[in-house]
């Protein structure tokens, strides 16, 4: 009986232990979900607090002299267009990596590219930037010729061709080589989550590798794949010392990829503007950076909307 009562006595210790870690557990999780929310809230009141001369001031004392929306307008259309480029780069090649190391690789040759992909991740951005000055961008000047000569009829490629290669265009390869790791590693999660059931029944009717994949894993996982592209258009929205290294900026709004004349972008626009910027132009690059910013949010908002759209999706339904 004594015996009995000293092990229901233990239990109930170490039920209480159990239930107080549990509550100092979710009571720090709770605390770091409010620091977040507060902390972005302090970062967008204080984008909005110091942009507000620059809301306030006339058209003429703004830089450029054409009023704060003439100023910003150029950088937000450069910055949006070297985004896409971006990404219409790097998706479809990240889901090809993807599907290759989730699907087709052997074990061991996954598991090598899974980390050469993700090291890329590790790779400072201003090493990015001097690839694609040094390496990349005399390379492509044959491209940009070539396009410029046979293709000149395109508004994209109407030239003529930038004797340097510091074009729109080769900013976005840049980007997109930087967004590509981000891509792949959630999209091969999102692949490796598909249940097995799905594939083994898709086999079981006859389908091809390639058809299983076409028909029960790239469904599953398009919702991730649009999310996983989303995150990655918001690093490349952000990006700032790759475009300003590779980026010939003069701030003209053209569609023309491959020429001398190109848009200059948000954030490469603030690194280099900033250490000189005083007084009123503070408060504008401030105000470009609360445009960004809000860009930014959006996109996001937008990639979890996506996902919490199939949440309730269950691979055994």
């Amino acid at each position: 009986m004594t015996t009995t009562a000293t092990a229901a006595r233990g239990e109930a210790r170490r039920e209480a232990r159990a239930r107080a870690g549990d509550r100092i557990f979710k009571g720090t999780s709770t605390a770091a979900g409010i620091l977040i929310l507060l902390i972005l809230a302090a970062v967008a009141i204080f984008l909005l607090i110091q942009a507000i001369p620059a809301l306030r001031a006339p058209a003429e004392e703004v830089m450029g002299g054409e009023g704060l929306l003439g100023y910003i307008a150029p950088l937000l259309f450069g910055t949006i267009l070297s985004s896409v480029i971006a990404l219409v780069i790097a998706t479809p090649l990240a889901v090809g990596i993807a599907l290759f190391i989730s699907h087709y690789a052997p074990r061991r040759m996954a598991q090598g590219l899974g980390y050469a992909v993700d090291l890329l991740a590790a790779v400072p951005s201003i090493v990015y930037g001097l690839w694609g000055f040094t390496w990349l961008a005399p390379r492509l000047t044959p491209l940009y010729r070539w396009l410029s000569d046979n293709l000149g009829f395109i508004p994209l490629f109407a030239g003529p061709a930038s004797p340097t290669g510091r074009t729109m265009f080769t900013a976005g390869v840049v980007l997109a080589v930087m967004i590509l790791p981000i891509v792949t590693a959630l999209s091969r999660e999102v692949f490796l989550q598909t249940p097995r059931l799905h594939e083994e029944a898709a086999l079981a009717l006859g389908a091809t590798r390639w058809e299983t994949i076409r028909y029960a894993v790239i469904p599953y996982g398009r919702s991730g794949v649009v999310s996983a592209a989303m995150l990655g258009l918001g690093r490349a929205l952000g990006e700032t010392m790759a475009v300003a290294i590779v980026l010939s900026a003069t701030g003209a709004v053209t569609f023309n990829l491959i020429g001398s004349t190109n848009p200059s972008t948000i954030p490469a626009n603030i690194a280099l503007t900033f250490p000189e910027a005083t007084g009123l132009d503070v408060s504008v690059l401030i105000a470009s950076g609360l445009v960004l910013f809000v860009i930014t949010f959006g996109v996001n908002m937008l990639a979890r909307w996506v996902v919490n759209r199939r949440a309730e999706f269950s691979g055994a339904n």
